[in-house]
């Protein structure tokens, strides 16, 4: 199936490396005929992304640093250079200080929560505030969550908080671009053995028990999550906002 995303112009952050759910998405939105502007954060990764970016016939690439307004004010400034009128963004950003993933959630530190949550859902809405200027046709927002959000998983510790507020976020913001015509959706996706996934503690054992006891009997895969992605940044989801997408083979309803 082509053609879903056809004459439409996208920006995909966090497609670090070949097997980061960012870059099966970009790769997905390529598929389905949309262009691609890819982010990167630091100089020291663009090397890395620009791999990416040859692989989709050297698509642009800007960097960002979701940290810091004028960066992403200036990100979306080079956005526009290339594409002048944008549909959407796919914002797959989470970051939490590596000490704040380990032990009890209860020692989370005070500065570990707050980066957490800056990085991991503030960039949302920072991403979202700058990008609505290119949106004038209306479009689609789409962020990655996961089930920590709403129940306690093992050594996710404070990025279950950060996934909650990150969800909040996407009904807030669905509500204040709606009028635009700009939907706002998350996915949220079961594990999948990407790179950042393994500095969680017994990140296999996760994988294991998920895959016996999910009705599907199966874990999902990177391009099933990008497949969901492309549904919810094209025309056929039209009359889907503020909503979090399961793509966990049924583990959110079973487990």
């Amino acid at each position: 199936m082509t053609g879903l995303l056809e004459g439409k112009s996208f920006v995909v952050t966090g497609a670090a490396n070949s097997r980061s759910i960012a870059w099966a998405v970009a790769r997905a939105i390529g598929r389905h005929g949309g262009a691609v502007v890819l982010t990167y954060q630091a100089e020291r990764l663009r090397r890395r992304v620009s791999r990416l970016s040859e692989e989709l016939g050297g698509a642009p690439m800007i960097e960002l640093d979701v940290g810091s307004d004028e960066s992403v004010r200036r990100a979306i400034d080079e956005v526009a250079e290339h594409m002048p009128v944008l549909d959407g963004f796919v914002h797959s950003i989470a970051w939490a200080p590596a000490e704040d993933l380990q032990g009890d959630f209860v020692e989370t530190s005070r500065a570990g929560f707050a980066q957490a949550n800056d990085i991991s859902s503030y960039s949302l809405v920072a991403m979202a505030r700058e990008a609505r200027r290119l949106m004038t046709r209306g479009g689609a927002i789409v962020t990655m969550t996961y089930a920590g959000s709403w129940r306690v998983v093992p050594n996710y510790n404070v990025m279950g908080p950060a996934k909650a507020s990150l969800e909040s976020a996407v009904r807030y913001l669905a509500a204040d671009l709606g009028p635009a015509g700009i939907r706002v959706n998350a996915v949220s996706a079961g594990p999948i053995a990407t790179v950042a996934a393994r500095t969680v503690k017994d990140f296999s054992g996760m994988l294991d028990l998920l895959e016996s006891h999910t009705p599907l009997r199966r874990n999902v895969t990177s391009d099933e999550v990008a497949d969901a992605t492309v549904f919810l940044l094209s025309d056929l989801s039209r009359a889907i906002t503020g909503e979090v997408v399961h793509v966990d083979a049924g583990a959110h309803a079973a487990i």
